[in-house]
């Protein structure tokens, strides 16, 4: 299975049904086309949903394109995590990380 096929790409319409309802906790990756540190990140994110596949979904979100998530949830620095279980956000955390600190982080929540 490819890497990209394991990322869900959200958007304000599509939060609450593939966010906010999801079985499995939810990663969601804030970024923007114009945010180096997102783009350093995104490669590591792509594998880690491999790892976790079946344990974590993790979902993209363009800040762009989506400000009506971002004002929701307060999304003022690029890139933000957004880690959510049972429709609740339970993390948020700011900046770009070595994959292995990705990966601790998730970890912390499934």
């Amino acid at each position: 299975m490819l890497q990209q096929d394991l990322l869900v790409t959200v958007t304000d319409e599509t939060f609450a049904a593939k966010v906010l309802a999801a079985p499995l906790p939810v990663v969601v990756d804030v970024w923007a086309e114009w945010c180096p540190p997102c783009h350093a990140i995104s490669k590591s994110l792509a594998e880690l949903a491999v790892e976790l596949d079946g344990q974590m979904t993790v979902a993209t979100l363009d800040a762009d394109e989506n400000p009506a998530t971002c004002r929701a949830y307060q999304v003022r620095s690029l890139p933000t995590l957004l880690i959510f279980k049972g429709g609740e956000l339970v993390s948020a955390t700011v900046g770009a990380r070595p994959k292995s600190a990705l990966r601790t982080l998730l970890a912390g929540h499934l």
